[in-house]
């Protein structure tokens, strides 16, 4: 099966660096569609990492493109009403007629998280339950019959309209490398979508999700095996340095510690394609793009790679 290719717009980068008009973003994601990318992605924070509101961005990118799916890399369903998220997803989905894959996440343990949590009025500790419980009502919903919930929320014989372009809903991948995140996708989720690690843990972690799909009674083929790598191309002096220094300004912390738990690759691109095709390998069938900087440079050179390995 041939990969798809996902590349992630820099809603943080362009905030970061004072450029956030929201027409560099779309002209980049016409770009992309145009070079044959797949998917186009965008990623969430309210506070601890500034950026694009993302349903609201994928909006206006559904408004100008026409063909690759639209993703949130990824989301935290934890910090929104599930209702007015369901409602929202829906809308996005029909707008984008059913381009839509919702990538979630629960956040990690860093103190500005946990600030932006607060801020939100969202208690830190119950982010897992919340999420799954936000999710299910979620989906729920998504059916378009009447909803009676009892829980963290309380919905009386409530009824979404419209409900999305997609039967019952886009697809949920999870990202988490942790045991029990490993074990939520593999008994709740559509998609596995880690930020690493290399490719051989990549296909342990695969494995083990699967087998967890199968002892819950569930198909592991219908699960979408899919993955978000960080790429800094160039001499490997000069991509090093320079993916060591996005990341810092990223996360505003050691790059060494960053690349414990996400994958990256920095170095030439003759070897970038060989790297690619490892997690291809490892069971990836989405490989989901976040270039480090020269955003132009980069789309064209890996869409020249995909060209080489015969994935476009």
């Amino acid at each position: 099966m041939t990969p798809k290719i996902g590349y992630l717009l820099p809603t943080r980068e362009n905030v970061m660096e004072g450029r956030p008009q929201g027409k560099l973003l779309t002209e980049l994601a016409v770009r992309a569609e145009s070079m044959g990318y797949d998917s186009l992605w965008v990623g969430d924070s309210l506070l601890a990492r500034p950026r694009h509101e993302p349903l609201t961005l994928l909006a206006a990118v559904a408004g100008c493109t026409s063909t690759a799916a639209l993703g949130t890399a990824v989301l935290l369903p934890a910090l929104r009403n599930p209702v007015v998220m369901a409602h929202q997803v829906a809308t996005l989905d029909q707008v984008s007629e059913g381009r839509v894959i919702l990538g979630v996440g629960i956040a990690g343990d860093a103190p500005p998280i946990r600030a932006e949590f607060e801020a939100a009025s969202v208690p830190f500790e119950k982010r897992v339950g919340r999420m799954l419980e936000g999710l299910r009502l979620c989906r729920a919903l998504w059916h378009g019959e009447p909803v009676n919930w009892e829980g963290r929320w309380t919905v009386t014989e409530g009824v979404l309209g419209p409900t999305p372009h997609q039967a019952g809903g886009p697809p949920i991948w999870i990202g988490s490398l942790a045991p029990a995140g490993l074990e939520r996708a593999g008994k709740h989720f559509d998609g596995w979508f880690p930020t690493g690690p290399d490719a051989a843990g990549y296909a342990q972690g695969w494995q083990n999700v699967r087998g967890v799909a199968r002892d819950a009674g569930r198909d592991p083929d219908s699960l979408t095996a899919a993955v978000y790598l960080t790429v800094s191309l160039g001499t490997r002096e000069e991509a090093e340095a320079r993916v060591n220094g996005y990341l810092e300004r990223y996360y505003n912390t050691s790059a060494a510690v960053i690349r414990k738990w996400q994958a990256a690759y920095a170095g030439p691109v003759e070897e970038f394609g060989e790297w690619l095709q490892g997690y291809v390998d490892a069971g990836a069938s989405h490989l989901m793009l976040r270039f480090a900087g020269d955003h132009e440079r980069h789309l064209e050179q890996a869409a020249g790679v995909c060209r080489e390995l015969g994935w476009r």
